[in-house]
């Protein structure tokens, strides 16, 4: 495991007085199904919107490691996990690829706006007929002279009722395989773009999500993100991140998660001794203390050999599997663990339970990684 220099903890540390704040009301939000605004603004305050990104935009220039060891450390004292999701949403969905892709000059436009927070970005992917299957999407993107006119739509667009700009994925050739595809970052009052409402959903509750529709939408080709046809591409360069990040995030709430459940298991007595003395107890919390390591030792490990430049198609599919099936298991025996109490809506256990179901479906689900670990095994 990396050994964290004073520097990095010191980022990490930085987040600590705005912590409380961020998690205050985080159980009624979650009952509302609320994006706070004025928590949004209090990320921002930390400057962990721009910690991958250049100095000259505003970013603070990190390593994917370092804004990995930060975003664990925002899992871990943040209990709002809707809000932890839209952070990496906007991070890595629609910064990563504009900074690593983009042209100088739409660097220039937004990536000021992505750093500071004052513009919230999403990114739009799957649609009413394909999910995993992204080659499989029918929003098309069609040449006119400077622009390009998108029509379709899109599904499952998280931060989308709030968001200001979109990278948005569309089919620009009929030609089979990847590179039919084209990344666009499109403005949210783009004429022809319709924004749907939010949509009621399982867990994750305070990250909006909605559909957009796009009807003779005029995007101009300067907003292409990367070349036409290379959104796949940027997809793939996209998904390793989004997956590193967001579930290093998940990594942070399970370590809170495991602490939570050994404060309880001391404190909670039954027939005379606390429940962490019965093996029936303490092995649930041993076992959540082994799945969040392992999820732990996946992603950083994953992490280190893609900034080396080492092939991890295996290792992110991999580190994607253990870490959302551990953060379920770990969430299911949290609510165990509190009986009761971890049913009622008050403790914020139960909705630890209904968040971590998302990771198993989101970035791929469990069933397609182990599609790809199978194919990358020769079956």
């Amino acid at each position: 495991m990396t050994n964290w220099t004073a520097d990095q903890q010191a980022l990490r540390d930085g987040l600590a007085p705005w912590l409380e704040k961020l998690s205050a009301g985080h159980v009624e939000r979650d009952a509302e199904a609320a994006f706070s605004r004025e928590n949004w603004a209090a990320v921002a305050a930390t400057g962990i919107l721009g910690l991958p990104f250049d100095e000259r935009w505003g970013g603070l220039g990190q390593s994917l490691l370092t804004t990995m060891y930060v975003l664990e450390g925002l899992g871990e004292g943040c209990r709002d996990a809707g809000l932890n999701f839209s952070v990496c949403t906007h991070i890595v969905s629609t910064g990563v690829p504009l900074h690593r892709f983009g042209s100088p000059e739409l660097k220039d436009r937004f990536l000021p706006g992505i750093c500071s927070g004052g513009l919230i970005g999403a990114h739009a992917i799957s649609e009413p007929g394909s999910g995993s299957d992204a080659l499989a999407m029918r929003t098309r993107a069609v040449r006119d002279g400077d622009h390009f006119v998108l029509n379709g739509s899109k599904a499952f667009v998280s931060n989308g009722p709030v968001a200001d700009l979109l990278t948005v994925y569309a089919r620009t050739s009929d030609r089979p395989g990847p590179l039919s595809i084209t990344a666009f970052l499109v403005e949210r009052d783009t004429p022809g773009l319709t924004v749907g409402g939010p949509i009621a959903k399982m867990g994750l509750r305070t990250s909006p999500l909605s559909e957009l529709y796009f009807d003779d939408c005029r995007v101009p080709a300067s907003h292409v993100v990367g070349r036409v046809g290379g959104g796949f591409l940027v997809l793939d360069h996209v998904m390793r991140w989004e997956i590193l990040c967001s579930f290093v995030i998940n990594a942070g709430e399970m370590r809170h998660r495991v602490a939570r459940c050994v404060e309880y298991a001391r404190g909670r007595t039954q027939f005379g001794q606390p429940i962490g003395s019965y093996q029936a107890v303490s092995h649930k919390i041993v076992d959540m203390e082994v799945g969040v390591e392992t999820a732990r030792h996946w992603l950083y490990a994953t992490a280190e050999k893609m900034a080396a430049g080492e092939t991890v198609t295996r290792d992110i599919a991999m580190a994607k599997l253990v870490t959302s099936e551990a953060n379920v298991a770990s969430a299911l025996n949290a609510v165990q663990i509190f009986g009761g109490n971890g049913y009622m809506a008050e403790y914020g256990i139960e909705k630890e339970l209904r968040n971590a179901v998302a990771g198993t479906i989101y970035s791929g689900t469990s069933e397609i990684q182990r599609n790809r670990i199978a194919s990358l095994l020769g079956l």
